[in-house]
């Protein structure tokens, strides 16, 4: 089983930063998919970005240019870098796993936006 820890979430004015990161345990493989989503309230959840265990990314065309995204994999943890944050950014943002064993989701983290 996996286990998805987040942290990093809270209260930052429009303009403003902050990461987020996500540390995974249990039985890793090291051949995965980590990724960050995000649901506003009364919307659906969506994709924000992912990142392969190679390193390759893809991110969602509304944060492109502001997230970064980045893994350390010896230390099992994906992170997200968020600037030029935006009110319409204001969500809770959660991790994921995607591997051979399974498909595993956080808890999830409230990021809110203040104009």
């Amino acid at each position: 089983q996996v286990q998805l820890v987040e942290s990093g979430g809270g209260l930052v004015q429009a303009g403003g930063s902050l990461r987020l990161s996500c540390t995974a345990s249990g039985s890793i493989f090291r051949a995965n998919v980590m990724g960050w989503y995000r649901q506003a309230l009364g919307k659906q959840r969506e994709l924000v970005t992912t990142i392969t265990s190679g390193g390759s990314t893809n991110y969602a065309d509304s944060v492109k240019g502001r997230f970064t995204i980045f893994r350390d994999n010896a230390k099992n943890t994906v992170y997200l870098q968020m600037n030029s944050l935006k009110p319409e950014d204001t969500a809770v943002y959660y991790c994921r796993l995607t591997a051979s064993a399974g498909d595993y989701w956080g808890q999830g983290t409230q990021v809110t936006v203040s104009s």
